[in-house]
């Protein structure tokens, strides 16, 4: 206690936030298509705003009254209660608790503001690079494409379509995809990129994606790197399929899921780091820190995989 005999506020901000990520973490774990992440997304910037407006209701009452002051700071209080209401609130109105099939809503619903497709030619490249950068949405990807790679792109008024740029220098093809925002804060559901890549040249990855959601099919193709970078969301990332070569593997989530599907015939070994979430391991079995499959050290390939993720769940699964 100070000297001058008063009782310092103390701030319970934090562990009421604490509170509210622990309830969503709970929900997402018993609901299996609970899907809180584009609500976050969108209105996280209330909770600044509130907390803001409540700090200088408290500073205002501790100027007209210090000795008056109150243990616990009323106005962040409220402020943080009133944010959560709100989350709540809209996640509710929002159907996060109800199945959805995501992909074809979105299109749905993005396909009358603008809709583009895009292909691109390999020309003479014998193998490539694909970088995907994605501010916010939901990203398909999958093999099959006749040519290095056919796009469909939906987005609505809040984004600009996306640029693609391509080239190729010493028969490598390098092929970069990204997108700008026409306002600071959109749905990812305005958003769908559908993807498909050729099946026929090496192929590294790179994909940045900062809110929403991923399923990436990526059995068939001929893939030699993955760099998989997730924001907030969920990721669903397929690595079945035969292998010519070794492949190397990087996932990194901050708020989220990430499920992996892994082969059977192919070596795999895999390091999982879960931050603050949990890991699930199914197929696998643990050695000296990581996780490796009945083929490891007995198939011709490899597959080499570490995974990282903030606060979340992630989830190993052998086909």
């Amino acid at each position: 206690m100070p000297k001058d005999g008063r009782i310092r506020s103390t701030s319970v901000v934090f562990p009421l936030l604490l509170i509210g990520v622990g309830t969503l973490l709970l929900l997402w774990r018993w609901y299996p298509y609970f899907d809180p992440w584009p609500v976050l997304w969108k209105y996280w910037p209330l909770l600044l705003i509130l907390i803001g407006l409540g700090m200088f209701w408290d500073r205002t009452q501790r100027i007209h009254d210090p000795e008056g002051a109150p243990v616990v700071p009323i106005g962040s209080t409220i402020g943080t209660l009133l944010f959560l209401f709100i989350i709540g609130y809209l996640l509710y109105h929002n159907r996060a608790f109800e199945r959805r099939d995501w992909m074809n809503d979105s299109v749905t619903a993005s396909s009358s503001h603008g809709h583009s497709t895009q292909a691109v030619d390999l020309k003479g490249a014998k193998a490539a690079r694909v970088v995907v950068h994605m501010p916010s949405g939901l990203l398909s990807i999958d093999g099959g494409a006749g040519q290095l790679m056919n796009a469909d792109f939906y987005q609505g008024s809040g984004w600009y379509a996306p640029s693609v740029d391509y080239h190729v220098e010493n028969s490598f093809g390098t092929l970069v995809i990204e997108q700008h925002s026409r306002s600071e804060f959109v749905g990812h559901s305005d958003n769908t990129w559908k993807l498909r890549l050729s099946n026929e040249v090496p192929i590294e990855l790179e994909i940045d994606l900062g809110a929403g959601q991923s399923e990436l099919n990526l059995s068939k193709i001929d893939l030699t790197r993955l760099q998989l970078n997730v924001g907030a969301g969920k990721a669903d990332v397929d690595l079945t399929g035969e292998r010519s070569k070794d492949l190397q593997a990087q996932i990194h989530g901050g708020v989220g899921e990430a499920i992996v599907r892994l082969p059977r015939k192919i070596g795999v070994v895999a390091t999982a780091h879960g931050g603050l979430g949990s890991i699930d391991v199914h197929g696998l079995k643990e050695e000296g820190g990581q996780y490796v499959n009945a083929a490891y050290g007995k198939s011709p390939n490899t597959l080499h995989l570490n995974v990282e993720g903030g606060i979340g769940h992630i989830s190993l699964e052998e086909e």
